[in-house]
């Protein structure tokens, strides 16, 4: 299994346009970006891949990685930073398989994989696989499940991805807050590599209008706000499911400078052999 990052921002990436922050002054002057998020998997022993969530910078992201298009597409939630590169498939792929999940959202009225179905219909290559919660699919070689984490208002979903042929297990813990449910971090739980939402440092929780929830016990917030986990909380869900190998992603250009390009925190281009 080969992991390539290809996107590890959040929804307005690093740099932001027309900001001059020092975190995207400095991302400028050393050639360092953060696009929208999205993972791009692929089976050497069947020579497929899968891509997790179609990030705006799609083209981009393919074009600089010099990877393959995809075989198969999976959609966590339906945020625009997540779903909305799927316009890219137009002219590029015959058929591409997306997965996303069939629980109806009682916010929208819709499942994922309607929503999905609903914006792209006009797309003959796009085919919507409506996909149970830990119910896994076989596809590209690999065993994957969409496991409910919490990001409100909408549902949405984390992923486990595990290669039946070597045991090799990437998990991705989607946009959510610290609070996972239960038995979604029974599924998740002892990845080769985690790829955890870790949107700012729990220091910035100062500055949010709902400051930060599920502290820890000295007092940490391990969530910002209500729906993303702070550094912090990313680091605890990594020991929570004792993962070998973990990278934040889904990050902010909120991040101090002096913070932002440290470890565990992820850049675009990482890749990994599980």
């Amino acid at each position: 299994m080969q992991v390539t990052l290809l996107g590890t921002g959040d929804t307005t990436g690093t740099p932001t346009l027309d900001c001059r922050c020092d975190t995207c002054e400095y991302a400028r002057k050393h050639g360092i970006e953060r696009t929208r998020f999205s993972v791009y998997i692929q089976n050497e022993r069947t020579d497929e891949s899968l891509l997790i969530d179609a990030s705006p910078d799609f083209r981009r992201q393919f074009e600089r990685e010099g990877v393959d298009l995809p075989d198969a597409i999976v959609i966590t939630h339906v945020h625009f930073d997540h779903l909305d590169g799927l316009g890219n498939v137009y002219r590029l792929l015959r058929d591409a398989p997306v997965y996303a999940a069939n629980e109806t959202d009682p916010v929208t009225g819709e499942s994922v994989a309607e929503t999905v179905d609903r914006k792209y219909s006009y797309l003959d290559a796009i085919e919507v696989q409506p996909t149970a919660p830990f119910e896994p699919v076989r596809t590209c070689g690999f065993d994957v499940t969409l496991v409910p984490v919490d990001h409100p208002p909408l549902l949405c979903y984390g992923v486990v991805v595990e290669d039946p042929e070597t045991g090799a297990k990437l998990t991705l813990s989607g946009d959510t807050n610290y609070a996972i449910p239960d038995d979604s971090r029974a599924a998740m739980a002892d990845p080769d590599l985690l790829l955890a939402d870790g949107i700012v440092p729990a220091h910035l929780c100062e500055g949010h209008p709902a400051g930060g929830d599920h502290h820890d016990d000295e007092g940490t917030p391990r969530t910002f706000g209500s729906k993303h986990m702070t550094r912090e909380g990313a680091i605890a869900l990594a020991d929570d499911l004792d993962a070998e190998h973990t990278r934040l992603v889904h990050v902010a250009h909120y991040y101090p400078v002096d913070e932002a390009f440290e470890e565990p925190l992820a850049v675009d281009g990482e890749r990994f052999s599980l």
